[in-house]
């Protein structure tokens, strides 16, 4: 029988509800663009869906194209219907629609800088925003600086009376030490750091969230989280498709500075950091950058040992031919960009001293998973001695990111019978099964976080420079010594042969 104070509990935890969103008026610059079709506009609508948007609520579009704002509209209902992830409620979406408007400039034009500033004061007036304003730079990172400038001198950016001002830019923050440094310093020029929020849609996923939730929410885990217990970390970003006819851009980055100085250090960040006392969010991001602080620096020697690059060729799958990397439109035909890497990197602290932490991401892999497997040091076999078992397979925890997301675990058990045989045993659970569905698209969270002021899992400006800090003697090294065998993995296989070296050297193996 249930006690009343255990039902009193149950009641209390299910009438919690996330709290609105203050009046505010969300400026896009890139409206006609690719990523507020496909992400912002859904993300918004799932926000409406949710309950967690208010009626003064806005957003400014401003784009190149000569649109209406009716015109505007119907162009957003019409990529809302194609990119929803969730079946599109009509009365919904009239309410976001009712609160569209735009604004036709371009950066050059200080006229569209003027007309924002009218439109703005006019939701105000109509919406009752409350002068509370988010600006989403969805334009190319080289214009950051520009737009920022732009709005501080139009008097856009000032904070008073109360008022906030934040602005959103997207990765990537600079291509490397130097230049990550000065783009932080122009920045801080018109706005302070809390007003500037680093968005990277890896850590608005739901599975990347619960990394937190699991170590420091059950008593179980944490205690073995170190090095006493773990044998390893492998980190694995695989990405099925090519570079997606983003090969101007791809040249520029490559696997590197695309995946790994950004998402993939965060998800070894949230992996590996300590308990923090509060989920305060410049208390959390404190223990983030203390990891990343104790990542052991790359000597040049040690690119050479630890570190391997790939680059795919030809390959196929179901009979069907994949072009090469160097054969993809806007890339050059004797490209020299990675669209492999694969690290072995140690965290010079207390918890990990002497754990490899294993990171592999690429492009043309055999399918697309995004996850972190914690193996376990296996059990001593001296109990078994006399009994069939010939060996113990270590325990593995594996956190899902995507596409389904869930956790998973592996352990032995005796399987039935008069003698003692060991069985390996999987126990999983997907989210979907049993919080139900939720799809998003991955910036419902951090947009919501970023109208409340939320800037935990947004990147701070010592998080960038110390994630390039750790790559950038990798750049070095790869810019100042030419591959000399690329292509050197087929698409649709699991990289270069190099990269099971790298961890096969150490008696592991890379899980498939």
């Amino acid at each position: 029988m249930t006690s009343p104070a255990a039902n009193e509990t149950v009641e209390r935890v299910d009438e919690w509800k996330a709290r609105l969103a203050p009046p505010c008026a969300m400026v896009i610059f890139g409206a006609t663009g690719d990523l507020t079709k496909r992400k912002l506009i859904p993300a918004l609508y799932n926000l409406v869906n949710d309950e967690l948007l208010p009626d003064e609520f806005a957003v400014v579009g401003i784009g190149r194209s000569p649109l209406s704002e009716e015109e505007f509209r119907q162009h957003m209902a019409d990529d809302l219907r194609q990119f929803a992830t969730v079946e599109v409620d009509e009365a919904k979406l009239d309410w976001l629609l009712r609160r569209l408007r735009y604004v036709a400039g371009d950066l050059e034009d200080t006229e569209t800088f003027r007309q924002l500033d009218k439109e703005l004061a006019k939701v105000d007036a109509e919406l009752g925003t409350g002068g509370n304003y988010l600006y989403y730079l969805a334009v190319p990172p080289s214009l950051f600086c520009d737009y920022i400038y732009r709005l501080g001198e139009a008097g856009l950016i000032r904070e008073d009376e109360g008022k906030w001002r934040r602005v959103i830019i997207e990765k990537p923050f600079g291509h490397d030490l130097d230049s990550a440094r000065k783009l932080n310093r122009d920045i801080r020029e018109v706005l302070t750091e809390a007003q500037i929020f680093r968005i990277d849609h890896y850590l608005g996923k739901e599975t990347v969230q619960n990394i937190m939730a699991f170590r420091f929410g059950n008593g179980i885990f944490e205690p073995i989280w170190n090095r006493r217990y773990v044998d390893h970390v492998q980190i694995t970003v695989a990405e099925a498709v090519g570079v997606e006819g983003r090969g101007s851009y791809y040249e520029e980055a490559g696997a590197l500075r695309d995946m790994v100085q950004n998402h993939m250090f965060q998800l070894l960040a949230l992996t590996a950091m300590e308990p923090p006392v509060s989920f305060a969010a410049d208390v959390v991001r404190d223990e983030r950058v203390k990891v990343l602080s104790a990542i052991r620096p790359f000597t040049d020697e040690d690119v050479l040992r630890f570190t391997v690059r790939g680059q795919y060729g030809e390959g196929f799958v179901n009979g069907e031919r994949l072009p090469a990397y160097r054969a993809e439109k806007s890339v050059a035909p004797n490209s020299n960009t990675e669209t492999y890497a694969a690290l072995e990197m140690f965290i010079d602290n207390w918890r990990w001293a002497d754990v490899p932490f294993y990171l592999r991401t690429g492009k043309r892999l055999p399918k697309r998973v995004t996850e972190v497997a914690i193996q376990f040091k296996r059990a001593p076999l001296m109990l078994f001695r006399d009994t069939p078992v010939e060996r113990l397979s270590p325990n593995l925890l594996v956190l899902h990111i995507q596409p389904d997301e869930g956790i998973s675990l592996r352990f032995e058990g005796k399987v039935p019978g008069p003698q003692m045989r060991l069985g390996t045993v999987r126990m999983h659970f997907e989210y979907a099964d049993y919080f139900g569905a939720q799809p998003h698209t991955g910036y419902e969270t951090l947009l919501y976080d970023c109208m409340l002021g939320d800037t935990t899992l947004f990147h701070r400006t010592d998080m960038v420079e110390t994630g390039w800090r750790v790559v950038t003697p990798i750049l070095d090294v790869w810019k100042a010594l030419a591959p000399r065998n690329f292509p050197n993995y087929a698409a649709n296989t699991w990289g270069p042969k190099e990269a099971d070296e790298l961890i096969q050297k150490d008696g592991r193996k890379w899980r498939q």
